[in-house]
């Protein structure tokens, strides 16, 4: 199968990696103001005295992402030629407009050298690409992909790209994204504080209480059911789909694990593991395995009801006290701007993946429709 037979996942996942360069690179967003100077004098100032290793590292490694998959894109899209040169310019006027931006940013500081670095990583990300199709290994991996799964499973495969990031946030429960009652009340009380809106919030009667052990065990169980099934939507034969959601599920103890190491150091990265997390998994992976059979559309049905069950069932819980500790230690820690990523990942992923499940049962009704006219 040619590259053409399907539409490439590189241009949704640059389009993510650039979203997430910007949020990394203007985060706060508060306290915006005017200096006084040109947004491009940082270009003129001297080259920075002192260097860290970190700084250099995140610099280039926060732009060869972007640079790499802007290069596939190109590859994919027919531009050979000019993909390296597409990919480096792309990330270096990226680069150049956020650092001009940052100039206005109480909390960030534009500087030269973060140009040349990040330009720099665009274009080493680029290079990789062009290298790795002129070795063959993109055109293997086009075969693999026209041979696993169906010419329509980019926004899937962009979807399951996400949920590793996603998990590496900290949950009250274990592969429990989307739990945002209790913030967007917080946040929501806040914002109207000072206005006549704050008595239009709902008020709860009886205030959430934590999970029991048995709806936890079903939350994780469908947290690790529910990547299985929109797997499922776009894979190939039922061997192919167990090795899938096999891999997926291992995926989700591996990015949960190294959360916990992060969170809490290397000592505890399997502490959270305890009876009813490891039953939670045994029972998404008995789930995978009854499910392999289903057809795509009855698997996209199956994925909606289960996401509107695990959201149900988290958004009716409290988060536990020991996440809010948690999640001071990550907010205010020195890779703040990676875990903000991080947070809206497993904030947003489920919703994404609601929206993507009713789009494709959406399209499947109506072809059905249009074949029977």
């Amino acid at each position: 199968m040619s590259p053409e037979t399907h539409r490439t996942s590189a241009w949704p996942l640059a389009l993510v990696a650039a979203c997430l360069v910007i949020y990394a690179s203007l985060y706060p967003f508060t306290g915006w103001r005017d200096q006084g100077l040109a947004p491009w004098a940082f270009l003129a100032a001297p080259w920075p005295r002192y260097w860290t290793g970190f700084d250099v590292g995140i610099n280039l490694l926060g732009y060869a992402p972007l640079g790499f998959l802007l290069a596939l894109a190109a590859l994919r899209g027919g531009r050979a030629a000019h993909a390296v040169s597409i990919a480096a310019i792309v990330g270096a006027l990226l680069s150049l407009t956020l650092e001009s931006l940052q100039g206005y940013l109480p909390a960030r500081v534009p500087s030269n050298a973060d140009l040349a670095l990040n330009a720099l990583g665009a274009w080493l990300g680029a290079v990789l690409a062009s290298l790795l199709e002129k070795m063959g290994v993109l055109h293997r991996w086009t075969d693999f992909r026209a041979r696993w799964f169906e010419p329509d499973a980019r926004g899937a495969l962009v979807l399951l790209a996400l949920w590793p990031p996603a998990l590496l946030f900290p949950a009250s429960v274990p592969l429990g994204l989307g739990q945002v009652l209790e913030r967007l009340e917080l946040a929501a009380a806040e914002a109207l504080g000072d206005s006549p809106f704050l008595e239009w919030l709902p008020v709860r009667d009886i205030e959430l209480q934590p999970m029991v052990l048995g709806a936890e065990v079903i939350a994780v169980a469908l947290g690790g059911w529910i990547p299985c099934l929109i797997g499922y939507c776009v894979t190939r034969g039922l061997a192919r789909r167990g090795m899938f959601a096999l891999g997926l599920l291992l995926c989700g103890l591996l990015a949960t694990a190294l959360s916990a190491a992060l969170s809490y150091g290397p000592g505890h990265v399997w502490a959270w593991l305890h009876l009813p997390v490891r039953a939670g998994f045994m029972g998404a992976g008995l789930l995978a395995l009854l499910t392999l059979w289903l057809p795509r559309r009855a698997a996209a049905a199956l994925a909606l009801t289960a996401l509107a069950l695990q959201l149900a069932l988290l958004n009716q819980a409290a988060a536990s006290p020991y996440l809010a500790q948690t999640l001071q230690v990550w907010e205010q820690g020195r890779f703040i701007r990676f875990h903000g990523l991080a947070q809206w990942l497993g904030w947003l992923w489920p919703f994404a993946a609601l929206v993507y499940v009713i789009l494709r049962l959406s399209a499947a009704a109506e072809a059905g429709q249009q074949a029977r006219s």
